[in-house]
């Protein structure tokens, strides 16, 4: 998996590209902890559940039906009278699941159960350019992290960067027609 400042960084370009208008601070935080959240299913290893279990990381959660169940409950909760709603829906769909996109094509694990709970087959791209980040915070601060931290910089920053630049100039532009 990347690390969540990746998947943050991606959830801010994402909503250059997709979000409404008017992007407020909640809808930010709600984007970026979207893109973060489907690893909280890391908890299960607490509770004895296999990795490769449909429950398991990189399972249920990784997946785009459980991205449309977070986003339906996200968008019910904070903007279902929002004039907005099917651009904003589109902004959390993609921030939730470009977390398992982006770990599709990371170089370890076991895959990702993108069309789970109907299936629990696990898929990685053909091209896996990102190294594969540690679940533990101490070995994030070893050498491992830093080839992590230099995969991500290629493959998820730099691109997420200019799209935000691209996307921020393009919009200032528009708004002094």
């Amino acid at each position: 998996m990347p690390s969540a400042f990746a998947h943050a960084i991606s959830a801010i370009a994402i909503g250059k590209v997709t979000g409404p208008s008017q992007m407020g601070w909640k809808l930010w935080l709600l984007g970026v902890f979207s893109s973060a959240m489907p690893d909280l299913d890391v908890i299960g290893f607490h509770y004895g559940i296999a990795y490769r279990d449909m429950l398991g990381h990189r399972g249920l959660t990784h997946s785009f039906f459980f991205a449309f169940l977070w986003t339906s409950l996200l968008l019910l909760l904070f903007y279902r009278n929002n004039k907005q709603v099917w651009r904003i829906g589109l902004f959390l769909f993609l921030c939730t699941a470009s977390h398992g996109i982006l770990d599709a094509m990371t170089s370890g694990g076991l895959g990702i159960a993108f069309f789970a709970p109907f299936e629990n087959t696990r898929y990685f791209f053909p091209i896996r350019p990102i190294q594969v980040s540690p679940i533990s915070i101490e070995a994030f601060f070893s050498k491992w992290g830093w080839m992590v931290m230099k995969s991500e910089f290629l493959w998820i920053w730099i691109p997420s960067l200019l799209t935000i630049f691209i996307f921020s100039v393009k919009n200032s532009f528009k708004n002094k027609k």
